[in-house]
This record gives structure tokens, sequence and C-alpha cells, in this order.
């Protein structure tokens, strides 16, 4: 039991999900008491577990062929099929609790349609130079869900800051499996720019990021009771 536990975690990526889970709650927190927040990050946390699901089912022959031991699947901690079941009982369960939580129909629809560019991104935009496109409207699209579940629109700073935070992950996170990418005919956009160029480009992103969140009224309303 505890190794399957141990492969689950693996396979959903741990570290970024709980990030991004992190990062869900301190927005939602900007909008929505404690008790509401939890609910929310929940329902993030939900939805990253089905993006690294996928992922790692999606992956698993190419990781076998790099004999990728690092990978739960590979190493034998679980098995497809069982990473598959999980899957199938979290898809539900992340759909309910964004659509009918906190964040309503609308913030909800938009956290599954996040998830949805995420999912794509697993299928099909790694092979080709639209690859940050879906970052972009991920990370945009987080932040946007607090604000819309009060029927506010997000402010600017708020959608491009997230979108180019999105996209500077993006890059760092495909830079130390570029060589390995190249054998397996991966071709997003940093494997086309390549390892320095695809660095300085996430750099230049994040610092673009921040003085956007400097220079623009970050201001926002209190939150409600």
């Amino acid at each position: 039991m505890t190794k399957r536990l141990i492969g689950l975690m693996r396979a959903s990526h741990f570290g970024p999900t709980m990030l991004v889970t992190s990062i869900s709650y301190f927005f939602a927190q900007l909008y929505w008491w404690e008790g509401p927040s939890m609910v929310i990050a929940f329902a993030f946390f939900c939805g990253q577990l089905v993006v690294g699901w996928s992922n790692d089912l999606i992956d698993y022959q190419d990781d076998v062929r790099h004999n990728r031991l690092k990978k739960p699947l590979v190493a034998g901690l679980i098995t497809p099929k069982y990473l598959q079941r999980w899957l199938q009982i979290m898809l539900p369960i992340a759909l309910l609790t964004n659509l009918f939580g906190p964040l309503g129909f609308i913030g909800g629809g938009l956290s599954i349609f996040a998830i949805g560019w995420a999912v794509a991104y697993n299928f099909y935009f790694k092979f080709n130079f639209l690859s940050p496109l879906p970052y972009a409207v991920a990370f945009a699209a987080l932040p946007s869900c607090m604000a819309l579940s009060k029927g506010e629109m997000p402010p600017v700073w708020m959608m491009l800051g997230g979108a180019l935070l999105g996209v500077a992950a993006h890059f760092l996170n495909v830079i130390k499996d570029m060589k390995q990418d190249h054998l397996s005919g991966i071709k997003g956009l940093p494997q086309r720019l390549g390892t320095k160029a695809s660095a300085i480009t996430a750099v230049l992103l994040i610092a673009s990021a921040i003085a956007l969140l400097v220079l623009s009224d970050t201001s926002l309303p209190p939150v409600a009771p």
C-alpha cells in the first residue's frame, strides 16, 4: 500500500502539483475566507493529479525506452492499469469540485478549461512550436478563476503576469530533459531554441512578469465574509 501511494504521488509530479495548489490557495484568499479557499485549493489539487497522472501514462513507453527509473511506472511502483484506474476516479472528482465548489460554473468552468489545455499539452502541444500556449492559458486562468467566482473581471496584470510565469516555467522545466526529448522526437519551442536560448528566454519572461507586477495597479477588493 505504501509503495503504491508513493507511486501515485510521484506520478502526480508532486512538487509542481503542490506548488500550483499552494498558489491557488494564495489567490483564493484574496477573494475568499479560509474555508472556501481550502476547497478551491483541493479542487486545483485534484485537477493537477489528472494532469500529472495522464502525463505519466502518455509518456510511459518513452520513459521505458530511456530507462527513466525515477518515473514510478518504469520503476515498478505502480502499473499503468492501476494508475489509469485512479485517473478514472479522480477525473469526475476534479470536475465536481471545480464546478460545484466555491468557484461556481463560471470560475470552475475556467479552471476545467485550463486543465483541458494542460492535458492537451501532454497529447499534442509538446510536440510542436506552440508548446508554450497551454502553459500561458493555464497560468493566466489560475488566478482569474478566483475573480470570476466573485463576478469580477480579472485584472490585466493578473492574467498577463500568470501567462508570463507559466511560459517561463515551461522553458525551465524542459531544459533538464532537452537531450532525451530530441531523441524522442519531442520538438516543442524550447527544444527548437536549445538549452541556452531557453534559459535566457525564461529569465526574460520572469523579469517581465516582475516588472509588470511592480508597474501595475495590483490593488484588490477586500475579502468578503
